[in-house]
């Protein structure tokens, strides 16, 4: 309706503002002409208004933006962070006291015997069907002969009789294999009561008592690695006796120790054995005793102490 009265009013107006061309339209044209020009006069007018008043409007303003409220702050405090929190105290562990390597053959003095094995008539020889034992060349021979299973043979030398002492003698098995055994007498008694140091042509050691004719095991078999397997081959034996107290070594390596109080003094043989059928030589030099001068010394009792360590 406005918009009506607008155009009405304009087009009144444009007759007084454009009095020279309706008078030169009306005065040559036809009377549709004259409402078409009139028309158009109203809308280029209408047009010019539309612009000014949007020229004239008043800038719109932006809308406004709302304002992020802060909470305010709370009494709860945080928790605070303990970068290094404090550690227990350290109580060290107790450590052992460490002792000193035990040695295993104490008290060990001057030479008091030897023997070459150059005197045939100080050991005991013999010839059987079995094999025989010789002295010979600086050497006590044992030869057992072949279908001869389980033979025995040994040699003893009387004299001198010795208690406590230490000793060594070479064993050199020339024919051995498997369970043959070789090895030492010691504390021969004259009646034939003895301790036998038993080495098997396997690698295994073992320590028999006989009394009267039976034997017995103070020490059983157990595999060690001084005795070289199989023959030819050659070891070095040893026994440290000092009482009931006796230690056995091979090639100068401590091998186990055995306290029997039955025989304490005597004199030395030696001895082999066959496993089965086959033939067992063994050779025997260079049996060397040395004194001992006490007995030997208690084993230290490590106490535990707390040493702290860093």
């Amino acid at each position: 309706m406005v918009m009506l009265q607008l155009y009405n009013s304009l087009c009144f107006s444009t007759s007084a503002i454009c009095p020279d061309l309706g008078h030169s339209v009306s005065s040559t044209s036809s009377p549709a002409l004259k409402s078409f020009f009139r028309q158009a006069c109203c809308v280029v007018l209408i047009s010019a208004c539309l612009w000014s008043l949007s020229a004239c409007a008043a800038p719109t303003s932006p809308a406004p933006t709302r304002t992020p409220t802060i909470p305010p702050p709370t009494d709860t405090p945080t928790p605070t962070i303990v970068w290094f929190p404090a550690t227990a105290t350290y109580t060290p562990f107790p450590t052992a006291t460490v002792q000193p390597t035990l040695d295993q053959r104490p008290g060990i003095g001057a030479l008091t015997f030897s023997d070459v094995f150059s005197d045939s008539a100080a050991w005991l020889q013999s010839r059987t069907e079995e094999g025989s034992v010789t002295v010979v060349n600086n050497e006590l021979t044992i030869a057992i002969t072949e279908d001869n299973e389980r033979a025995y043979l040994f040699s003893v030398r009387t004299q001198p009789v010795f208690m406590n002492f230490y000793m060594e003698i070479t064993a050199s098995p020339n024919l051995c294999r498997g369970k043959d055994e070789y090895g030492l007498l010691l504390r021969v008694s004259p009646g034939l009561d003895y301790y036998r140091f038993s080495l098997s042509c396997d690698g295994n050691i073992r320590l028999d008592r006989v009394v009267q004719g039976q034997a017995s095991s103070p020490q059983p078999w157990v595999l060690s690695g001084s005795v070289p397997p199989g023959a030819p081959s050659t070891v070095r034996l040893g026994v440290w006796a000092y009482g009931e107290e006796m230690r056995f070594f091979v090639n100068n390596e401590y091998q186990f120790t055995v306290r029997d109080p039955l025989l304490i003094s005597g004199s030395f043989g030696v001895f082999a054995r066959s496993a089965g059928d086959m033939a067992v030589t063994v050779n025997f030099s260079s049996l060397d005793v040395y004194e001992i001068s006490g007995p030997p010394p208690a084993k230290p009792t490590g106490t535990p102490t707390s040493t702290p360590t860093e």
